[in-house]
């Protein structure tokens, strides 16, 4: 199958209706834009902090590029022949099949330009997602020169954990990090290096340089089924927002009020940001799984999958999800038949979720939204998820 250039018509309607919500809803500025007037074939590695990073990009340059993009979010779309006409590579997050990887290297043979966002999904912290292993190989193996596309302040235009969007200002910092013959003389320990110091941020320490404000920024209603576990008394799921813009500890009455920027204390306090309580989350469920306290979790769920025909999520079932290291399973009924689903998760850095509802178990070319009935266990499971492929990703470099 040869190379498809993005359809002039259809790009160019996404293109306008992306610079209105670059203009309006992000208001973005660009800092630098190295892509301007590039010709031949290149690779664009893009940070993601929110739903729709895209928009602030697609019109960085005059030139039609090609993005890769969640094989859910594209299943789940009723214009899907439109997508393909705009040049769209839909892949399974976090696995990358032989044909996926062809239809990336199609667009680099063909001198187009393509755009990757390596770490699959936006943050709901504030902190970056881990980037695959694997990313930095295949950026050696494309053979193109690479720039960095890096969004700051789009995470709190819209945060994963809210409702609704905050217009505010944000920045596209696009650059040059590796040249074709950079790339081949480097080792691959280098490329993570360089790759990992250009995508990786924390939004809240962004903010503090940027000090910027969003509509609605006060507002933190969601955020409870991020910072699940409080961090005075260490109950788990006791966290709840009082009055839209305060967590508060039900047990021990500890609280937070956020302020204008996003930030839930004042400077040189304890919690001030969002990302270091969520990381304080993961670290002390890091130490529960090292002292063999915790090596596995449960929950009831209502399994949806995507309908081909109405091309969206429809519920199929309902069962126990369960996730022990090394893999998840799926007990229940879906189809009207009793299945016994093992997926292996050893090497999955996250998976697609939304906090307090579901998460999205891949299995080959099948996506399994599980719902489930207690929400607030969602996070748990996508930190114990990072923990053991942190774990797995030591244990292969000792």
């Amino acid at each position: 199958m040869k190379y498809q250039k993005p359809n002039f018509f259809w790009y160019g309607i996404a293109r306008m209706a992306s610079w209105f919500v670059a203009t309006f809803l992000f208001k973005r500025k660009f800092l630098r834009n190295e892509i301007k007037n590039v010709k031949g074939p290149y690779v664009v590695i893009a940070n993601h902090q929110a739903m729709l990073d895209f928009v602030n990009l697609i019109g960085a340059t005059p030139r039609r590029m090609s993005f890769v993009i969640s094989k859910s979010f594209f299943s789940s779309l009723p214009i899907q022949g439109i997508m393909r006409k705009m040049g769209l590579i839909p892949k399974q997050q976090f696995q990358t099949t032989a044909d996926d990887l062809k239809k990336m290297k199609r667009v680099i043979d063909a001198g187009s330009p393509l755009v990757i966002y390596p770490a699959g999904l936006m943050c709901e912290d504030g902190l970056s997602t881990p980037i695959p292993a694997a990313t930095y190989k295949f950026l050696k193996w494309l053979n193109a020169d690479v720039y960095v596309a890096r969004t700051q302040g789009t995470y709190f235009v819209m945060p994963k954990w809210a409702r609704g969007n905050r217009p505010g200002r944000t920045y596209m910092d696009i650059y040059k990090l590796f040249s074709r013959e950079q790339l081949e003389r480097m080792d691959i320990s280098s490329i993570r290096e360089k790759t990992d110091e250009a995508l990786l941020y924390d939004a809240y320490r962004e903010q503090e340089q940027l000090r910027a404000k969003y509509r609605s920024n006060q507002n933190i209603e969601g955020l409870e089924n991020v910072l699940y576990q409080c961090p005075e008394c260490g109950e788990e799921f006791s966290t709840e927002v009082v009055d839209g813009s305060t967590i508060r500890c039900s047990k021990c009455g500890f609280a937070r009020k956020c302020d204008e920027y996003g930030f839930l204390a004042q400077p040189e306090e304890p919690w001030r940001y969002v990302s270091d309580w969520s990381r304080w989350i993961y670290e002390e469920l890091k130490k529960r799984v090292l002292a063999g306290e915790e090596d596995r979790l449960s929950a009831q769920a209502q399994i949806k999958m995507v309908d081909p025909k109405k091309h969206k999520f429809c519920t199929v079932g309902e069962g126990v999800v369960e996730l022990s290291k090394g893999q998840f399973r799926i007990d229940g009924r879906i189809g009207g038949e009793e299945v016994h689903l093992t997926v292996p998760a050893g090497n999955i850095p996250t998976l697609p979720f939304s906090p307090g509802k579901h998460l999205e178990i891949q299995h080959g070319g099948d996506i399994y939204r599980c719902v489930f009935q207690d929400g607030h266990l969602v996070m748990k499971f996508i930190n114990l998820l990072k923990i053991f492929y942190e774990l797995t990703q030591e244990m292969a470099k000792a």
